[in-house]
């Protein structure tokens, strides 16, 4: 058996409700079919609180032995790094969190809360996440912190993190199947590949056919503040659902799998100069960028020109 604790800490309980969606294999048949012993979920458990504080004090005391610990949310440090505005009978959360990690064979933050601090990380809450704060390496365990197995927090970026990406985590980790990570601790099989990748609107992004307002078919990049050109994430590649993601609607990228989610500028906008964006596509420099968009513009096929206002 591989024994799983899912810890909440300071965020919106999305990452459950995403988890719970899952479909091919669904939450009950992946426990089965990875023999998973599911020791403590606040929406599928149970069990009493105080047979939960139980079962915390045998896992910190290493008699009940812990191979994943999953944390959903971000750890809590305020006010003024007293922690206590996330408490757990009138003990701050972050050190029930701390515990555990040091038991745990291997540790996974769901969630960009849980990873990078998400939107608490900006504010009085002081939130942060378990091993970076945003981009900076850290967070509530530290930057040396290193699970039972050996391996850093494994970051499952996302607001909320995709299903497909939880269900895969948790059965590489039950099956011993290697998880290389990226500078970010995010696993490179999901997170190696840009959430433009994929989308529906790539050939109206190449040509610059541009769009104002939402639920066009045009690119959402050059003035909607679409951020799939600029962040890794699988949201095209295996859809939610099977079926659909925020471009393939006509609503921009919010970016939640990067570090610095949520930006500190305005959603649905996009910084510019004279029209050329602040935050170019990753990999692409200004001088180049400048010469081939304003000819790429310019040579836009008149069926995309010519495009439908639905999508």
């Amino acid at each position: 058996m591989t024994s799983l604790y899912w810890l909440q800490g300071g965020g919106c309980g999305g990452d459950t409700w995403a988890f719970l969606s899952s479909e091919t294999p669904n939450l009950v048949q992946l426990c089965e079919s990875l023999h998973i012993d599911l020791l403590w979920h606040a929406s599928l458990s149970p069990t009493p609180i105080g047979t939960q504080r139980e079962l915390e004090e045998s896992v910190i005391a290493g008699d009940t032995p812990l191979d994943i610990l999953v944390v959903e949310g971000a750890a809590i440090q305020g006010p003024d790094g007293t922690g206590i505005f996330d408490m757990v009978e009138g003990r701050p959360k972050r050190d029930l969190i701390r515990d555990l990690a040091r038991n745990a064979r291997f540790v996974v933050a769901a969630g960009t809360c849980a990873a990078f601090g998400g939107f608490g990380s900006r504010t009085e809450v002081q939130a942060t996440g378990l091993q970076f704060h945003r981009s900076e390496p850290g967070g509530l365990l530290g930057a040396d912190f290193r699970a039972g197995s050996g391996l850093p927090v494994i970051n499952l970026a996302g607001c909320p993190c995709h299903h497909n990406v939880v269900a895969g985590t948790i059965q590489a980790l039950a099956s011993d199947i290697p998880l290389p990570l990226d500078q970010f601790n995010r696993p490179t099989h999901w997170y190696s590949v840009m959430v433009h990748q994929g989308c529906t609107r790539n050939e109206y992004h190449e040509y610059r056919v541009e769009e104002h307002d939402f639920a066009q078919k045009g690119c959402l990049f050059f003035h909607m503040g679409c951020r799939g050109p600029l962040v890794g994430g699988p949201c095209n590649r295996i859809l939610w659902n099977q079926r659909s993601a925020k471009t393939r609607v006509g609503v921009p990228c919010f970016g939640c799998t990067d570090p610095e989610f949520p930006q500190n500028h305005r959603f649905f906008h996009t910084r510019n100069i004279e029209g050329i964006p602040l935050e170019l596509p990753m990999g692409v420099d200004r001088a180049h960028y400048m010469a081939y968009k304003g000819m790429a513009a310019a040579a836009a096929p008149k069926r995309l020109r010519d495009r439908s206002t639905e999508v």
